[in-house]
């Protein structure tokens, strides 16, 4: 029923998609072929020698659609020959994993699951007739999304082959074709054969859309004049107020053809519109063909497109011919100029800093990307609600309805060749490759050149091979050719050469926290991008990882199933751990917020850094599973930050705030510089800014106005300081900082905690150690109380890295590197906190507590057993882990702690403040531990290794944990 839901949805999208076809080709004839098709699989490659076109084949399709959708393929098991890396195989291997393995219970953690799956040869049909009225026409047969390699015959005369990942395939029928009924059977192929551009490219992978078999966008019969246009590009020109339009005409060779041509524009969603005086011009066909420059005066008065203010216009085309023959084409387009000026990019003469996001090719209901507009428009609607306008598309190019949603909403979108050109393949040695990465880009710009949005372009993403010298022949070949748009090899990471004639770079290396040092607001990229001289964009930003929101598997009504994520939420519950999923996605994606907000603000406050792409918004289901987003996979909040609180950070214009620390002691002062960076539509006149410190309870401590300054579009605006002495302070607080600019939308604060410097010596009852020594047991045995600070100690859970940031991409994906935690789950409400001010997740206060702390691994310990403090741990292993933990042992009461706690800290007034937290807990009549323990649980974790050990079973792994490449 969800998937016959799916193709009604579908069926609608495309009689939407099928009226814009009618109004662009308002002088063609259209015949729909949207429904059903006969259908057959060829596994074996027989069916072109035995002649299938002139069969009826013998199964049933519903077109626009996938094999999958309609439940054609093979089913899924252990054998599946997926198309993509695998770099952990221990789900093949790991005795753990063996009931995943079984038929009826198979769940794979690497993707999603599809229905079925196929890579191969398959044949579909349908008969068609073809009025009286189309006699002499030209008819083109237009299928729009069809994956990959299409054969097409019409009755038993094959008419051609094409192959691409970008544009509709359009094939044009014989001129002599007869009026009435007619079969056209169509062989796709979704195999990777000569032209390989690479199994992870996201135009073809499992990891992302699925390597699907079908057609899935505009299905349609067209007939029109045999005198047409072939292409029409338009030119902006800003200074001169004027678009050049190109036109290439073609007509039936044995025509030579005479007539005019007439030029009409008129915006269309703009307040009032703007009607562009028509010109006239005429043509002359000699030989098949021609190509017309023309100067289109767009009037004194013109509408620019932009982020802001997405204006846009259309251009009708008229061809009339002498012999009375028509044609016409209506084309969609803005007045802009996106360029790079020095290191700065630039829109109609304004800087502009691009805050952007990966698009991955994830639609989780259907496997391929969603071909309406409206789909589309949601998507840049809730992007623009998170403050971004700014969208590159990895190793894949998204069809037309992505374009046309992007100009409406004021979107700068980076399309790519659909390569990967690393896993199995390369570019500049000759392959095949080489040259398709050419026609795709050609189709590209083509098909989608005119709209506004189409700003940037790259071959696709990080390759291998003579790149160097390739792909900067690829850059002079676009920079000549297309000036509308600007050009960059590819995007890479870091250790990837630089392409010299770049016009801007997308590139790692000016990325991440340095978060193994004291979390601090001042220090910028500035150094890591001071080589290059063009706009730098950061390459996949961010990446910090949040535990999966297991509420999200309902969601799943389409062909694809979250195996994965169900194969992690049985895990969880065999760990004995499945209540406390919500509170590990609620307090690892506090985390991961907060790590995306301190990035991007370091970004903003980088002198000449030009924009950041994030990688993504919302989460990426394959590469292992990478919860990546604050949305998820459908493009939802899951609950832990809004789109209005994400903007705060992420916005046109954003308040900075630059300070040395976070934790103060109350002997100290707090200082902190304000600056704004501003790349909104205009100056910023006399703008006033204020600021106010505030307790927990909303209690204003301090408050101030900065002098009004007019904000130029730029960053790096410096404001003043605040200073704010913290003697007032007696007791462990959190404070927030806040700072607006009256009178708008724009606002950020940050939190700080303040301890006292001097805290009171307390007389406690408990014994202190460093190790669970004979009178440790002694005490316990005595029924006497044990502090244990056992920093450094352990052996069961010594093998997981926990730092202050969480999970990068995944840790399946790069083979366990660390760090393996995504933050800490505690109590707030526990008293062991009572003189410790937190959340239930990491805050800027325990970056002292918990990074390089180790973790302790209590996979012996009772069913249910909770510690105070809990790292979170990778959801592919699930263990149950614990920092500060305790418990009834003997007769006597014990705390545990593998952060160093201990009476002796310097410098760590956090830490000493958790300590002194403990201390009085500890010395409480509420100090009652839930669980009891046998002394030798405890003692065996510094002595035993975890039973449970991670091994990947790969010897491959992703690039970048590879030998960085030589530059050539």
């Amino acid at each position: 029923m969800q998937i016959k839901i799916l193709l009604f949805t579908k069926w609608i999208a495309a009689t939407i998609c099928l009226i814009a076809v009618f109004s662009t080709c308002s002088l063609a004839q259209t015949i729909s072929l949207k429904g059903k098709w006969r259908f057959k699989i060829d596994a074996k490659d027989e069916g072109v020698k035995a002649k299938w076109y002139s069969s009826v084949l013998p199964e049933s399709i519903n077109l626009p659609g996938s094999m999958a959708e309609n439940l054609k393929g093979d089913d899924i098991t252990l054998k599946t020959k997926w198309t993509g890396s695998i770099y952990d195989s221990s789900y093949y291997f790991h005795p753990r994993l063996e009931k995943y393995r079984k038929p009826g219970n198979l769940k794979i953690p690497f993707w999603l699951t599809p229905a079925k799956h196929y890579t191969g040869a398959a044949w579909y049909q349908k008969d068609v007739d073809i009025p009286a009225n189309w006699q002499e026409k030209r008819v083109v047969l237009s299928l729009e999304y069809s994956h990959s390699e299409t054969r097409v015959w019409v009755d038993d005369v094959e008419i051609g082959t094409q192959f691409t990942f970008v544009v509709a395939q359009n094939f044009e029928l014989p001129a002599n074709l007869k009026t009435g009924k007619h079969t056209i059977t169509l062989l796709i192929d979704n195999r990777i054969k000569a032209i390989n551009v690479g199994q992870d490219s996201h135009s073809l992978t499992d990891h992302t859309q699925g390597n699907w078999n079908g057609v899935v966008g505009k299905m349609f019969l067209q007939a029109g004049s045999p005198v047409y246009f072939e292409d029409i590009q338009v030119y902006p020109d800003l200074k001169k107020k004027s678009a050049k339009v190109k036109i290439e005409l073609k007509a039936n060779s044995t025509i030579s053809s005479g007539g005019k041509i007439t030029l009409s524009a008129k915006s269309f969603n703009t307040k009032n519109s703007i009607q562009v005086k028509s010109i006239t011009v005429p043509y002359q066909i000699k030989n098949g063909t021609n190509i017309l420059e023309i100067d289109f005066p767009m009037g004194d008065k013109i509408a620019t497109w932009d982020e802001f203010d997405p204006a846009l216009y259309r251009l009708t085309a008229t061809l009339l011919a002498n012999d009375g023959k028509k044609d016409q084409k209506e084309i969609q387009f803005g007045m802009r100029e996106f360029k790079a000026v020095g290191r700065s990019f630039e829109i109609n003469g304004r800087p502009v800093f691009l805050r952007g996001t990966v698009n991955n090719c994830e639609f989780p209901l259907t496997g391929y990307p969603s071909m309406d507009v409206a789909a589309w428009e949601r998507i840049f609607k809730i992007s623009k609600a998170h403050g971004l306008n700014h969208m590159r598309f990895h190793s894949w190019c998204p069809p037309e309805a992505a374009f046309i949603a992007a100009d409406l909403t004021g979107f700068y979108l980076q399309p790519e060749g659909p390569s990967w050109a690393n896993h199995g393949t390369s570019i500049g040695d000759g392959k095949p490759i080489d040259q398709f990465i050419y026609d795709e880009t050609n189709r590209m710009t083509k098909n989608y050149g005119n709209y506004a949005s189409f700003c940037m372009m790259a071959y696709g993403n990080e390759p291998r091979g003579r790149q160097v010298e390739y792909l900067t022949k690829f850059n002079n070949y676009w920079k000549a050719k297309d000036s509308r748009r600007l050009y960059t090899g590819a995007s890479v990471g870091g250790s990837w050469p630089v392409i010299p004639n770049n016009e801007f770079m997308v590139r790692a290396g000016a990325r991440g926290l340095d978060w193994g040092k004291k979390p601090e607001s001042i220090s910028t990229y500035a150094k890591q991008i001071e080589q290059f001289t063009v706009p730098f964009v950061a390459h996949e930003m961010g990446q910090y990882c949040a535990f999966p929101n297991f509420e999200e598997m309902k969601k799943y009504t389409g062909v694809y199933k979250a195996r994965n994520f169900e194969m992690f939420q049985e895990d969880l519950a065999d760990h004995n751990m499945a209540d406390q999923a919500k509170d590990f996605l609620m307090s690892s994606g506090k985390l991961q917020a907060l790590c995306y907000k301190n990035e991007i603000e370091k970004a903003l406050r980088t002198p000449n850094y030009n924009g950041y792409q994030l990688l993504s918004l919302n989460d990426y289901p394959g590469q292992g599973t990478a919860l990546v987003g604050v949305l998820d996979a459908f493009w939802d909040e899951k609950g832990y930050i809004t789109a209005k609180e994400f903007k705060r950070f992420s916005n046109s214009t954003v308040p900075l705030l630059k300070v040395p620390k976070f934790v103060y002691t109350n002997n100290e002062t707090l200082d902190a510089g304000v600056e704004v960076a501003h790349f909104g539509q205009a100056s910023l006149t006399n703008a006033k800014i204020s600021w106010s410190i505030k307790d927990v309870t909303g209690i204003v401590l301090a408050k101030g106005n900065f002098a009004k300054k007019t904000l130029p579009v730029t960053n790096c605006i410096q404001i003043g300081n605040i200073r704010f002495e913290l003697n007032t302070i007696k007791k462990a607080a959190k404070l927030n900082l806040e700072v607006v600019i009256d009178g708008t939308e724009f606002a950020n604060d940050w939190s700080f905690w303040v301890y006292p410097a001097e805290l009171p010596k307390l007389k406690t009852n408990f014994y202190y150690t460093n190790k669970l020594d004979e009178q440790a047991k002694k005490v316990l045995d005595e029924g006497g109380t044990v502090f244990l600070n056992a920093a450094g100690k352990v052996v069961k859970g010594k093998e997981v890295v926990q730092t202050f940031l969480p999970v990068f991409w995944n840790t399946s994906w790069f083979k366990m590197r660390p760090p393996h935690t995504l933050g800490i789950l505690c109590d707030p409400k526990n008293p062991a906190f009572a003189n410790f001010p937190t959340e239930s997740y990491s805050n800027m206060q325990w970056w002292e507590i918990v990074n390089k702390a180790q973790v302790m691994n209590l996979e012996d310990f009772p069913s249910g057993f909770k510690p105070i403090i809990q790292p979170i741990d990778t959801w592919f292993l699930n263990r149950r882990l614990a920092l500060v933990l305790e418990a009834r042992v003997g007769k006597g009461k014990l705390v545990v702690s593998s952060a160093n706690l201990s009476p002796d800290l310097k410098d760590a007034p956090a830490a000493q403040q958790l300590y002194f937290s403990l201390q009085q807990y500890m010395s409480s009549d509420k100090f009652n531990p839930k669980y009891e323990v046998a002394f030798n649980t405890v003692k065996d974790i510094f002595e035993s290794p975890s039973k449970l050990q991670f091994d990947t079973f790969t010897k491959d792994s992703p690039d970048e944990l590879k030998p960085k490449p030589k530059s050539n």
